[in-house]
């Protein structure tokens, strides 16, 4: 039976089957951020709509074609949350992080809003575990959020997966590669598709960004930025690469990776399964050292990465990992008369408080049929009250997996479930 409405297209409900693949995940990002020094920050769900055409950049599609955007009742553009780091440099900005050692570390765990085509694993609302390290320039904090973001994957059992890595260089050695992309790209503007057409006049960096078919053959022949880097940019590079053979993280050098965010210089890296292309990313981020000075503070560099919550449970379900599904049902009460009600609803709250997961029967059903609906919640034990244990203060108590039951006092019930016994 299907009622009137339904979720809105691009939205997802999360059923309690499927919680305990977010539980794990949330659990495990929380753990490994606390062990890296990282705390965690919760931004409002929507800003004003300028921290994202100002920072993420207008020409982007996320600002082009894929914001919510609003008016309040005051008249103030207002948006909901399009990526996760242009909030946290404006908190950083507003509650004076400057003056704390730096860098920040802090991570997150939130909802992301975009207008785009729902794709497997991403969504008109999907969620991000993020992760910034403010108010640092070197490259081993570039080597730690990376590291970050590997060791959840290893921690959850993800296989196959691959670092893509790549340094876009800054402002003293992109705009001369970029007259370089200009100049290879001006003949085979014909045959580029409608998006990167655009790209061209707008943002000629986000050519190499393109997922079109179309394009693939042009973004393979294009010069790498990595040929192009200054003295500071390529020293960078060569340091975090030097870290991260050290700590054992594989990755693939990718002169094509740049991401899709205007504000993202040297360090770009992405997290992929091997078996699927770039629209499967299921992680990534970079360094943004001009963000904070964008955003009205001083020159600050930083960077971060984003991973969608979706997209790893897809491939955790995908490679068949084991997730532990919800917390079993120790107790189901059965009263057989109507006095033993009360009774069998203060047992339950008893063993409660005891630690243990303990539901009362309802409704006037046979025991049957009580007995049946104990099978489907998979309990571990049935305890049944009459006249007989309502009178004695007993209660009989049948494990399932066997059958074997026992008559035991009331106030002894929760230790002999705690101790998996009977008879």
């Amino acid at each position: 039976m299907t009622g009137q409405y339904q979720a809105p297209r691009g939205t997802q409900d999360v059923l309690p089957e499927d919680q305990p693949y977010w539980d794990l995940i949330r659990d495990t990002a929380a753990s490994l951020s606390a062990s890296f020094g990282y705390a965690r920050i919760e931004t409002p769900i929507f800003e004003d709509a300028s921290l994202f055409t100002r920072g993420v950049g207008e020409v982007t599609d996320i600002v082009q074609k894929e914001m919510y955007v609003f008016q309040d009742r005051g008249g103030q553009d207002l948006a909901l949350r399009a990526e996760g780091t242009a909030p946290v440099c404006r908190a950083y900005l507003q509650h004076g992080m400057h003056n704390l050692t730096q860098p920040v570390r802090l991570w997150y765990w939130t909802p992301i809003f975009r207008y785009d085509r729902p794709q497997a694993g991403r969504y008109r609302q999907h969620h991000q575990f993020g992760a910034e390290a403010i108010g640092e320039a070197d490259a081993a904090v570039d080597a730690e959020v990376i590291e970050l973001l590997w060791r959840l994957y290893e921690e959850l059992g993800l296989s196959g997966i691959t670092l893509n890595l790549n340094s876009i260089g800054d402002e003293a050695c992109r705009p001369k590669y970029l007259e370089e992309l200009r100049a290879y790209y001006l003949d085979k503007l014909p045959q580029l598709c409608a998006d990167c057409q655009g790209r061209y006049e707008r943002n000629l960096l986000r050519l190499l960004d393109c997922k079109q078919e179309r394009c693939q053959p042009f973004i393979a022949g294009a010069p790498a930025i990595t040929d192009h880097l200054c003295p500071d940019c390529d020293r960078h590079f060569g340091d975090l690469r030097a870290y991260l053979d050290a700590i054992g993280i594989t990755y693939v050098l990718n002169t094509r990776l740049v991401r899709g965010l205007d504000y993202y210089t040297r360090t770009v890296f992405e997290f992929q399964p091997q078996e699927e292309g770039g629209q499967s990313t299921i992680g990534g981020g970079g360094r943004y050292d001009g963000l904070i000075e964008q955003l009205g503070g001083r020159p600050t560099p930083g960077i971060g990465f984003g991973s969608g919550i979706e997209r790893i449970i897809l491939n955790l379900k995908r490679q068949d990992a084991e997730v532990a599904h919800g917390s079993h049902l120790d107790a189901f009460i059965i009263a057989q008369t109507a006095a033993a009600r009360v009774a069998a609803v203060h047992l339950a709250s008893d063993l409660r408080r005891k630690g243990l997961v303990a539901l009362p029967a309802t409704g006037a059903r046979s025991l049957k049929a009580h007995m049946r609906q104990a099978d489907a919640l998979k309990a571990r034990y049935v305890a049944i009250i009459g006249e007989r244990e309502l009178r004695d203060g007993t209660v009989t108590l049948k494990r399932l997996t066997d059958g074997v039951q026992e008559t035991v006092m009331r106030e002894a019930i929760s230790d002999w479930i705690l101790a998996g016994r009977v008879a």
